[in-house]
């Protein structure tokens, strides 16, 4: 069997293009955890509903418990004095101040019918 130059020429190529390069230098890891951290200047890269204690800051990126990118920001959920991981779509941004070397972002205030409680199927008091 015979190969021309050029066929073992692109058969390389195409192996070597194939090949996964760990550059990052941490394997099975989705890329985005490794990214999230990179952003978070080696800080931890939380996942769910509440930051890191005492390990995130504000603006810190995070993994809210839907899945989708968040920011550790105040409020948002009960976390007894820690950051909340609040999804982007949860967020108000303000482009033109910078906290932390991002955006500023805060949680969104809860709609006023979330702030009613029903006492039974036909009554409602508001909370104050």
């Amino acid at each position: 069997m015979q190969f021309s130059l050029a066929t073992i020429l692109v058969g390389l190529v195409a192996l070597a293009s194939a090949g996964v390069v760990d550059t990052e230098g941490v394997r099975n890891v989705p890329r985005d955890a490794v990214l999230m951290t990179r952003q978070n200047q080696g800080r931890p890269a939380p996942n769910g509903q509440c930051c890191v204690a005492g390990g995130n800051l504000k603006q810190d990126a995070c993994t809210a418990s839907n899945g989708q990118q968040g920011r550790c920001v105040p409020g948002g959920n009960n976390c007894g004095g820690a950051l909340s991981c609040v999804a982007q779509g949860s967020l108000t941004c303000d482009n033109n101040v910078i906290e932390r070397g991002n955006t500023l972002c805060r949680a969104n205030a809860p709609a006023e019918a979330s702030l009613m409680a029903p006492t039974s199927s036909r009554t409602l008091v508001r909370l104050r």
